[in-house]
């Protein structure tokens, strides 16, 4: 189906062209708001109507007429007609719906992909300072982040994951303080014990291991502790190696690893800071006010101008930003992407506007961002604020110990990034249709079952692409079979509207479909052909779901529970 989706579009595109010569429309279908509408709906009349100055069902006939000479059309489109003001509502082929069952199995894990090209695109996320462990807002972040990804990998570009952080600033001080402060036998609550302090558990844990004068090993960098408690220093760059190691540990629970780490000290130390001042200075955008340094970010949108270097000495937090993403573009990556709290709102406009004084070269508009709403968990019907491992916010690796990698990664993508969501963890853990995770990977599973059952009567998958699909001609498998041709366009779609959770929306959609599917028709107890033509449009869906179960970085099982069986049986 998908080489007749695009035959079509291809024929589509001439027809509005012999229409309107010159025309700028792209060629595209739309799905109807009801499946009884037809498989495809085209808009084109309407659209063109205004500018050729016609009425939009004449036009929209006129194209049919033209549509219908053509070869794509005549092979694939059983009929068309107009609807509405000028909706062109187009019916497949049974033959052109059946032939996506063999485009995926002959593609596999490759359905939906597209080749690979030059487009190196990099995603930063997460990105958390270390003096704690991540908490929930990194975990939205995480998965956001891995998931695009992801996304961008399945359209052919080269993706790098990159964490960013400061290992040297005033949270870094305030670690390597509380930690020095328990090394001292403080603790929370003390006479002395500073009101700024860190006052989690985890800061007592590095202090016995620099006591014990332990080496830690990060993916970024390693230090042995000196066990020296006056040696703030030490303290300061074990603590720092101690976290991250912590943070790696939270990252490998949740089933991410990142390319490349970069320190925000790294920008003074390598003259980047200086030399994006320089710039700045040198493009007329810069006032002195106060005995401050300002930049003119108004000129590009912001809402007022901001302070680039305080009265009192010391840069401000935007300008070692924007140095960092002049280093991103000059190493080549024409897309970059920033997933952040909405708090960090007010960072778009001055990160931007301060990239373009610069004037190296970087496009409007560049970066891009995502931003998260704040994730609220629920356990036992009540609010859960305090972790006492971080000592005042669920962390993330409380998620997957309470529930499972795959349920936090689900769940995290399952909602617009925009929109504030709550993690209910009593229904992570429920084991029937009300757990969108559950009931993705049990059409999995199930599917797996059926299949299973169907090879122990003397099927043989290795077969299943000799199927004879011209007898997939039941409503639920025309419904299936558009579904599972949708994927390569969905996944084009999230990706270029960086919207990672259209791919938990499919998944939905598309176990919905086979649940259908499977309540309606029996595969086995068939004629032979039947039963193979039915087993091969269950593997093409189990392999869709396993394909994008792998974006979103959720395991695809092959069997579930006899209890999680049972209950949804």
């Amino acid at each position: 189906m998908i080489q007749a989706k695009q035959e079509l579009l291809a024929a589509l595109g001439e027809a509005i062209q012999e229409l309107s010569p010159g025309s700028t429309l792209l060629a595209a279908f739309e799905s109807p708001k009801q499946a009884s509408h037809g498989d495809f709906a085209c808009t084109a009349a309407m659209q063109m109507a205004k500018p050729l100055k016609k009425n939009p069902r004449e036009l929209a006939q006129a194209l049919i007429d033209a549509l219908n000479a053509r070869p794509a059309f005549q092979r694939w489109v059983a009929s068309m007609e107009i609807a509405g003001p000028g909706f062109i509502n187009i019916r497949l082929t049974d033959a052109a719906k059946q032939a996506v069952v063999a485009e995926v199995l002959s593609a596999g894990a490759g359905f939906g992909q597209q080749p690979a090209n030059d487009r190196h695109v990099m995603v930063e996320f997460v990105s958390a300072n270390p003096t704690g462990p991540l908490h929930v807002g990194h975990a939205r972040q995480a998965a956001l982040g891995d998931a695009l990804c992801s996304l961008f990998k399945t359209q052919g570009s080269q993706v790098t994951r990159e964490f960013y952080y400061n290992d040297a600033g005033v949270q870094i001080a305030t670690l390597a303080n509380s930690t020095q402060c328990r090394l001292k036998g403080l603790k929370p609550g003390d006479a002395g014990w500073p009101e700024s302090a860190y006052n989690g558990d985890y800061i007592q844990d590095i202090a016995d291991a620099f006591l014990a004068k332990q080496t830690v090993v990060a993916d970024d960098r390693q230090f042995t502790a000196s066990g020296d408690i006056e040696d703030l220093d030490s303290i300061r760059q074990f603590a720092v190696a101690y976290l991250r190691h912590e943070q790696d540990l939270d990252l490998q629970a949740f089933g991410l690893k990142f390319d490349s780490y970069f320190l925000e000290s790294g920008l003074y130390s390598s003259g980047r800071v200086d030399d994006t001042i320089a710039k700045l200075m040198a493009s007329g955008k810069t006032f002195e006010e106060g005995g401050a340094l300002w930049l003119r970010t108004t000129d590009y949108g912001d809402d007022k101008d901001r302070v680039m270097r305080k009265s009192e000495g010391g840069y401000t937090y935007f300008v070692p930003d924007v140095a960092y993403h002049i280093d991103k573009f000059q190493r080549g990556y024409s897309k970059c992407i920033n997933i952040q709290g909405t708090d960090h709102h007010g960072t778009i406009a001055r990160v931007r506007g301060g990239l373009q004084a610069a004037n190296v070269g970087i496009p409007q508009g560049f970066p891009d961002y995502i931003l998260h709403k704040m994730v609220t968990v629920m356990k036992g019907g009540e609010e859960v604020k305090i972790s006492k491992r971080a000592g005042s916010y669920v962390t993330l690796r409380d998620l997957v110990d309470w529930t499972s990698r795959d349920a936090v990664r689900f769940f995290l993508i399952g909602r617009k990034a925009d929109t504030e969501f709550t993690f209910d963890v009593d229904l992570a853990l429920k084991q029937n249709d009300e757990n969108p995770v559950f009931y993705v990977q049990y059409a999995h599973a199930r599917i797996c079952s059926v299949i299973r059952n169907w090879v122990a009567r003397g099927g043989d998958e290795a077969t299943l692409n000799q199927a004879d699909l011209s007898l997939l001609s039941a409503p639920t498998e025309a419904a299936l079979m558009l579904k599972l041709a949708d994927y390569p366009r969905m996944l084009s779609s999230a990706a270029e509207s960086l919207a990672p959770h259209d791919v938990a929306f499919y998944l939905r959609d598309l176990a919905a479909c086979y649940h259908s599917y499977y309540a309606a028709e029996r595969v086995l107890d068939q004629t032979p052909a039947l039963s193979q033509a039915r087993a091969a449009l269950l593997a093409a869906t189990r392999q869709v779901i396993a394909n994008a179960l792998d974006v979103l970085g959720v395991t695809a099982p092959t069997v579930m529970s006899r209890e999680a069986i049972e209950e949804s049986a």
